[in-house]
This record gives C-alpha cells, structure tokens and sequence, in this order.
C-alpha cells in the first residue's frame, strides 16, 4: 500500500524575505542607523523574539552599530583636518 503524500503550505516567505532585504541594507545616515539600533534593541530587550530572530537581529545590530562607529570617526577624522591635526575642547557659547 503506498503511503499517503502530505503537503504542507510554505510559510509566508516573501513577507520574511522583504523584512530580511530591508534589514539588511544599509542605513541611509548615521540617525536612521541609531534609531534602528535602538528600536531593535527594545525588541531584542524584550525577551518575546523566537530564537532564530534574536540571531538576525543581533547580527543586524552589530552592523549598524559599526556603521555608527564608521560615521563617527569620519566625522572625528574630519575635525582634526580642519583643527590641524589636534582635536579641541568645544566651548558652546
């Protein structure tokens, strides 16, 4: 007697591929890099991420906040070009 075939649906793979390809690309400036970092931060701090979820979203994380670090020390790099090298005390005025 054959056995019977089972079929069992796909899970919604589009809905989790376009949430995958929009984490994944890249941040289009150092705020929008924060706030994403922050707001995953929240969710991964929140203890309700399956597993396979908090993984993704830690090594989404760790990119963004290299990408913030990046920005930072263009930006510090930046500084000491037009101060000559030396980085200053800022004195708001």
């Amino acid at each position: 007697m054959p056995k019977p075939r089972v079929t069992v649906a796909p899970a919604p793979v589009a809905a989790q591929t376009e949430q995958s390809a929009q984490d994944a690309a890249p941040p289009v400036s150092y705020e929008a890099a924060l706030g994403e970092l922050e707001a995953l931060v929240a969710r991964l701090e929140s203890g309700e991420l399956p597993l396979d979820q908090l993984l993704a979203g830690y090594q989404r994380g760790s990119g963004l906040l290299q990408f913030c670090r990046d920005k930072l020390q263009a930006v510090e790099d930046q500084i000491k070009v037009l101060d000559g090298d030396a980085l200053k005390v800022w004195k708001p005025q």
